[in-house]
């Protein structure tokens, strides 16, 4: 009741968010600035002491990634509001962009971390049409149109055309960190190779600020009587129907290929 009364101060109020999951493309299962915009902009409303990040991600669209991060730095910084980050199972590529987005980063003792790089996968399945006889025809307006077609042979043009980009793509991910974690980060060779931190070995490197969770170390920054405002993304009242099922369970899969490829 106090927080009513405008006369008497209440306590302190860290909102939480919840960023879990994959990141992908909007409309789709996966998280995105989208499907995070509203709870993030609700969470920095009603001048919180601060906003804490639960991250749970093994990363996914770098461009995602980075609207949800500059959203998070553009409120922290319009509200003056401190945020904290709260690394679980894994905050890597995508999941860590957004989590350096905040003043501090902070793990347990198992979290994976890391993994600055940028990956693009793909398959060839040129030599099974040719064995059942099927000719692939293609046809474009600029010689750059095509590539990587799955089901033509790869050639060295179009993999130095890939690699071109990837390479824009990882240069964009380390400034991104470097402009985040600035002096924090250690003179390793290896930290931005893709290569991923275990607890106080990614404290060790400057990707973390800590090891610690959630609730201790509020209480430890704002005291005991620290009270804490959840907010998570909506679920649908109803079951998905139809194609929507069909796409719920495909981005499942996604998901879960992304979170094996750290053994969760």
């Amino acid at each position: 009741m106090k927080r009513w009364i405008p006369f008497l101060k209440s306590g302190p109020r860290v909102h939480v968010v919840r960023l879990q999951g994959a990141i992908g493309a909007p409309g789709r299962s996966s998280m995105s600035d989208r499907s995070v915009a509203p709870m993030l902009e609700k969470a920095f409303k009603g001048k919180p002491d601060a906003v804490a990040l639960e991250i749970n991600s093994p990363g996914g669209s770098p461009v995602q990634s980075s609207l949800i991060g500059a959203r998070i730095r553009r409120l922290a910084e319009e509200k003056d509001v401190p945020v904290y980050a709260f690394c679980e199972d894994v905050a890597a590529s995508g999941g860590y962009w957004i989590a350096s987005a905040a003043d501090e980063i902070w793990g347990d003792a198992s979290s994976i971390l890391g993994s600055i790089g940028v990956i693009s996968s793909g398959f060839g399945a040129h030599v099974l049409l040719q064995r059942q006889g099927i000719e692939r025809r293609v046809h474009t307006a600029g010689k750059s149109k095509s590539m990587l077609d799955p089901f033509r042979p790869e050639t060295e043009e179009d993999v130095a055309r890939l690699n071109r980009l990837l390479e824009q793509l990882h240069a964009t991910f380390i400034a991104q960190i470097k402009a985040r974690r600035g002096d924090k980060l250690a003179d390793d060779p290896d930290l931005f190779t893709g290569e991923v931190w275990i607890g106080q070995s990614a404290v060790d490197v400057g990707l973390a600020d800590g090891v610690g969770h959630l609730v201790p170390m509020m209480k430890k920054r704002f005291g005991d009587k620290v009270s804490f405002r959840r907010f998570e993304a909506k679920k649908p009242l109803l079951p998905r129907l139809g194609m929507q099922a069909v796409q719920g369970a495909l981005g499942e899969i996604e998901e879960r290929a992304e979170f094996a490829r750290f053994g969760l």
